[in-house]
């Protein structure tokens, strides 16, 4: 392992510098309040990543307010942030001051390729002008049939497991399994899953192993901002398959079938398009699915705007990754609180049944994106449950962030803008800001979809919260504080996507099933990026179990 020990050393020898600079350098951000650091070398990180970090990112959102600063690794300062008007300037008046978050980026491209999550400024803003149009409204329209398709086959297979009576389901492992048919139907035009009682698809079981098998690698996420400087990403990889680690090589499994299927589908349908072969462009997308929409649109545009090959082809990972997880956990948290909440799961039901006897089974698109009480209730859900923490870019240049209050600091002065030295990276809280009580009122930690039927409180419309503006009803599909999707030249390209699958799961479920608490299977709900359920405390197992039975009537 001899061709190991220069980069080896190279990239301690980066860390302990990087340490010794940020404990001997002073920083304009050492007078702003915060927790004190949990260890010398990860500072905080520990605290606010874990799966039971709730209490403390409670605690520092409560006795710190909108804006703390906390430890990161190797001793850097980073600012916790929910502050609204703080956020507009980061998310869309001074987004330009900021890029992605380093390690983020650096993994993503790593292990997919250089699509939207890997790539920031120009080659960024060239895959969102070619994509943009691929995830209008009027495309959705388009999938709408295929979701339903693959909603059904979800229904089916559930009504066939409750037909003698209630019984205790993984709730969390069938949305999985439909967020990853959603996706491979809608997004590439591909079945991972027909949704029969079991599923032997190596590429499905690649895609559904690959996101705990990152979580599991925290390692990769602090090395990969490294990286860069090691070499061209042929190099990268050959480093990465000498690693004598057992997850990461298993990480590398994962990515490599994911990329390997990915090359795969993307060069059946090139070939399809150039031949003008419809059987096989329709064969299961039909020809509507966002990859054949993007491939024929990357065609026909001119050389200048038109993708590369690899990152039209690290958009279909980016897809897959970005795509199953959040759906998946989404549609679990709701049913959850529809659970706890049966005057508001009986509500939708009536809904969804009264449209359901006018329209058909299959609600069509406009008249599911009409009704108000589903519409509401994925709205306060993605409002209260959304990502808590997310690492936003580290400033490219010295700045300030605005504050909506006065901010008094440790050495008692009082300030209204905070300096921000360049390289600082900003931990945005988005929870705390769709929680905030001067904002939301006193009952904003509280699920109340009925909030949504009347106006918002007038300090919401007020805060200028990226997304949340007076035209907040203007999206059709699910309007909601877009804080949750992120916002500005960054946000979730695929939002509309996500939302379209959700409306369609839940009108098909809901309508047909009752869902209840398992009277044998508690739920917790574990801290991470994107929050997932467990029986257990000390589990790490995502799963969640509720009794499900015929609805009545």
């Amino acid at each position: 392992m001899a061709h190991l020990t220069v980069p080896v050393i190279g990239l301690v020898l980066c860390f302990v510098w990087r340490l010794v600079r940020n404990f001997v350098v002073s920083s304009p951000l050492d007078k702003i309040p915060g927790p004190p650091s949990g260890s010398a070398i990860s500072g905080n990180m520990f605290q606010f990543f874990n799966p039971n970090s709730w209490k403390f990112v409670d605690d520092v959102i409560e006795i710190y307010g909108p804006v703390a600063k906390c430890h990161g690794f190797d001793g850097s300062r980073i600012l916790h942030v929910y502050d609204p008007k703080a956020m507009h300037s980061i998310y869309v008046k001074d987004q330009d001051n900021y890029s992605r978050e380093e390690k983020m980026m650096s993994t993503f491209g790593l292990l997919l390729g250089p699509g939207l999550l890997a790539t920031q400024g120009p080659v960024h803003k060239k895959q969102r002008k070619m994509l943009n149009p691929v995830f209008s409204g009027a495309h959705m329209r388009n999938l709408t049939p295929l979701f339903y398709d693959v909603a059904n086959k979800l229904r089916t297979v559930i009504g066939s497991q409750v037909k003698n009576g209630p019984e205790d389901l993984d709730i969390l492992a069938w949305m999985g399994r439909a967020a990853l048919e959603l996706v491979g139907r809608g997004g590439l035009g591909y079945s991972f899953d027909a949704l029969a009682s079991e599923s032997h698809n190596e590429f499905a079981q690649a895609v559904k192993a690959l996101k705990p098998a990152m979580n599991r690698t925290p390692i990769v996420r602090e090395v990969a901002r490294f990286l860069p400087y090691l070499g061209p990403a042929w190099f990268r990889r050959f480093l990465l398959r000498l690693i004598p680690i057992a997850k990461i090589q298993r990480l590398k499994v994962l990515t490599d079938a994911l990329n390997k299927a990915a090359q795969d589908i993307y060069l059946e349908k090139k070939a399809a398009i150039e031949k003008g072969d419809a059987d096989v462009l329709h064969s299961v997308g039909e020809g509507k699915d966002i990859m054949s929409v993007l491939l024929r649109e990357n065609m026909k545009a001119s050389e200048e705007d038109r993708l590369p090959e690899d990152e039209v082809l690290a958009q279909m990972g980016t897809f897959i990754l970005a795509g199953v997880d959040t759906t998946s956990n989404a549609l679990s948290r709701i049913l959850h609180l529809l659970c706890l909440s049966p005057d508001v799961q009986g509500k939708l039901r009536a809904e969804l049944r009264e449209a359901q006897e006018q329209y058909g089974k299959d609600i069509p698109y406009d008249q599911l994106c009409a009704l108000p009480y589903l519409d509401a209730v994925c709205r306060e859900t993605l409002r209260l449950c959304v990502a808590p923490l997310v690492f936003h870019p580290i400033a490219m240049v010295d700045t300030v962030i605005p504050l909506s209050e006065p901010l008094r600091c440790t050495d008692g002065t009082v300030i209204t803008e905070v300096p921000v030295p360049k390289g600082t990276t900003i931990l945005l809280n988005l929870r705390a800001c769709n929680t905030n009580k001067a904002l939301w009122g006193q009952d904003a930690c509280e699920w109340k979809p009925e909030r949504w039927l009347r106006p918002l409180p007038k300090a919401v419309e007020d805060a200028r919260i990226p997304g949340i503006y007076a035209n907040l009803y203007v999206l059709r599909i699910l309007s909601l504080p877009q804080m949750t999707f992120i916002s500005g030249g960054y946000s979730c390209i695929g939002f509309k996507f996500s939302q379209l699958e959700m409306k369609i799961v839940l009108a098909t479920l809901v309508s047909n099933f009752h869902f209840e608490l398992s009277p044998d299977k508690p739920i917790f709900w574990n801290f991470a990026g994107i929050a997932y359920p467990v029986t257990s405390h000390k589990s790490s197992k995502p799963e969640m179990y509720l009794q499900v039975s015929l609805a009545s009537g």
